[in-house]
């Protein structure tokens, strides 16, 4: 797409050929992932009356999906997504249905239950960095692509949004351990969907990596995808915090848990309103300075947030910060996707999902803490500084890179320097001494 083109759309995404069979089939089986902790601690609890086993059954099933998500998708990079993803998905359902069927009626084992689903955990099929890889080859145009990143981010949020609505409408005539069978249905359906696109079955993969070439190239990719990695980590400590904060912030004020309910929707649609805003104006800065400034942004919006008289304004505050959600995630994903070699890039979009995930996780753990010690207002600050600090981490990271370029620079233009005067004698005396 050149440069005088007209300017992408959300439509032209969806217009590339095969994109919305695609990108359809995926959300299928992404809807499984916004059901399937839900679902989960529902089914669990009820077979086992305890919230504590069912808190370590979450705890093992995050961790193996979370922590083994890059090795995961290291395997989608070699082998590509149909050999790849189908195995995954298949032996995940299995197992979610196995998890289903002990779970089914009271008086379950707790290290039985805790044992299936860390096993199904570790099986989970990266369908989100797969799907994003997809877009990075489905979309050369690079404007084209950010909207393509929006749309999926977006998509997602809305995704785990609706995915605990379903959950709550099943339960109303099936037993909890029901949600968990459909959530093992809905990611066989959609990944088999996904991967018999003609958009996903020409991608075969890179193979088994040679021997000689693999360890000296991975380094440096790694220390390329850090910061997109550590974007990603702050935004997930923050938002991992949040939770438990706003709790505090309306019991301290004497409201229930029903209007913090509409809180966590508000920062939803103000995460899907700003990734749609984020992807349709045309930026001239670059993708990691936009990176750490709105990893800033929002952290200054949470920690503001803490300073919220009421509950109204501690509303507004959070969609504020949702403003900048989706858009540092797809930037994280973006920087990733430029950064990482062609046979690497869904790992390095993993590694950005893993730090989201596992920064959420720790967020949820340290506010906790803060919750019991302290006041909310110090716990947003604090909320706050770890997505400033992330933000901080990249821009030195960004302004390091800029100079280690310009000397690189200077070095070639050196050496080219050096070539020139060496060719230049070469002319005038030859190679055999004598003058020319």
């Amino acid at each position: 797409m050149s440069a005088t083109s007209p300017r992408p759309s959300y439509a032209a995404v969806l217009r590339i050929p095969y994109a919305r069979r695609t990108f359809a089939a995926v959300l299928v089986g992404r809807l499984s992932y916004g059901m399937v902790s839900i679902a989960v601690l529902l089914a669990v609890t009820r077979t086992t009356g305890s919230y504590a086993v069912a808190g370590t059954v979450m705890a093992l099933f995050g961790a193996t999906s979370v922590f083994l998500s890059p090795a995961r998708a290291a395997l989608v990079d070699r082998y590509g997504p149909r050999r790849a993803l189908l195995p995954m998905a298949s032996l995940y359902a299995v197992l979610l249905g196995a998890l289903a069927v002990v779970s089914w009626r009271p008086g379950a084992s707790g290290p039985v239950l805790g044992a299936v689903a860390g096993a199904a955990g570790a099986c989970a099929p990266p369908l989100g960095p797969t799907m994003r890889t997809v877009w990075s080859e489905l979309a050369a145009d690079r404007r084209l692509l950010r909207r393509a990143y929006s749309l999926d981010g977006v998509a997602e949020e809305l995704l785990f949004v609706s995915g605990p609505l379903v959950v709550g409408a099943v339960v109303q005539f099936a037993a909890p351990a029901a949600t968990v069978l459909l959530a093992a249905v809905l990611v066989v359906a959609g990944t088999a969907g996904f991967v018999t696109s003609p958009a996903v079955a020409r991608m075969p993969g890179r193979g088994p990596a040679p021997k000689g070439g693999a360890r000296k190239r991975k380094p440096r990719v790694a220390a390329r995808i850090v910061p997109p990695v550590v974007a990603a980590g702050g935004v997930g400590l923050s938002l991992g915090a949040l939770d438990l904060l706003v709790l505090a912030f309306a019991e301290q004020r004497g409201h229930g848990d029903d209007v913090v309910a509409w809180i966590f929707a508000a920062l939803s649609g103000g995460s899907a309103v700003g990734g749609l805003l984020y992807g349709a104006v045309e930026w001239r800065s670059g993708a990691r300075l936009r990176l750490a400034l709105l990893t800033a942004c929002l952290g200054l919006a949470l920690a503001g947030a803490g300073l919220a008289p009421n509950l109204a304004v501690l509303t507004g505050a959070v969609v504020c910060a949702g403003l900048f959600v989706a858009p540092a995630l797809t930037t994280a994903y973006l920087v990733a996707d430029e950064s990482a070699p062609a046979g690497a890039r869904t790992q390095a979009g993993a590694w950005v999902n893993t730090a989201v995930n596992a920064g959420i996780s720790a967020g949820a753990a340290a506010s906790g803490l803060l919750v019991a010690h302290f006041s909310p207002t110090l716990g947003f600050a604090l909320a706050g500084a770890a997505a400033l600090l992330a933000a901080t981490a990249v821009g030195a990271g960004r302004r390091r890179d800029r100079r280690a370029e310009e000397m690189g620079e200077m070095g070639e233009m050196g050496e080219m320097g050096e070539d020139a005067v060496e060719s230049a004698a070469e002319i005038v005396v030859g190679r055999d001494g004598e003058l020319r």
